[in-house]
């Protein structure tokens, strides 16, 4: 055997000479039922990636579409949520905060109060709540719909397992949906 060809297994097998290049790849889709699916990948292999994702769709009920066949559906939107019974604040009190900061939205439901920022604003209102010693359940840029899907038990057995089997996958990193849970 080369030596040429022993040295690069041993430096490939040691991580030097590493040239893997992550790159971010966004698709698009249908789940079953129509409901609009956006997968946001990271993979230094963009044939296997796209190969996966097109067979989980394909084994889920779903199709993979073009790039722009869901997207208009779709706005990025930073988000932040605040569980009501840990928030020392009250509502008035921090929904004068947070839009004070920047934030575009506070919704108050249930049992959180949910904060939606244009994505360049996003930080600033994070940062000035988290002065205020409060703690987040989510906080992040996400694709928020702009409509939502109702689906019955059986269409939203089949879009759970979509999704699941989506994050199952290695490369991908966060998928978003128009499914009203």
């Amino acid at each position: 055997m080369p030596n040429d060809t022993i040295n690069n297994a041993i430096k490939k097998a040691s991580g030097e000479g590493n040239t893997a290049n992550y790159e971010e790849i966004t698709y698009e889709g249908y789940g079953p039922n129509g409901v609009a699916v956006i997968v946001e990948a990271s993979t230094d292999n963009r044939n296997r990636t796209a190969a996966d994702v097109r067979h989980v769709f394909d084994k889920s009920g779903g199709n993979l579409g073009t790039t722009g066949c869901v997207s208009y559906m779709f706005s990025q939107k930073g988000v932040i949520v605040i569980e009501k019974e840990n928030c020392p604040l009250s509502e008035d009190d921090l929904m004068m905060k947070a839009l004070e900061l920047g934030a575009e939205d506070f919704v108050a439901e249930d049992d959180i109060y949910e904060i939606t920022t244009a994505p360049s604003d996003f930080s600033a209102v994070r940062e000035g709540l988290e002065s205020l010693n409060l703690e987040f359940l989510e906080a992040s840029v996400q694709m928020v719909p702009s409509t939502t899907v109702t689906l019955d038990e059986h269409g939203a057995e089949k879009m759970n397992r979509l999704i699941d089997k989506l994050n199952d996958l290695d490369d991908v990193m966060n998928v978003y949906h128009n499914w009203e849970e």
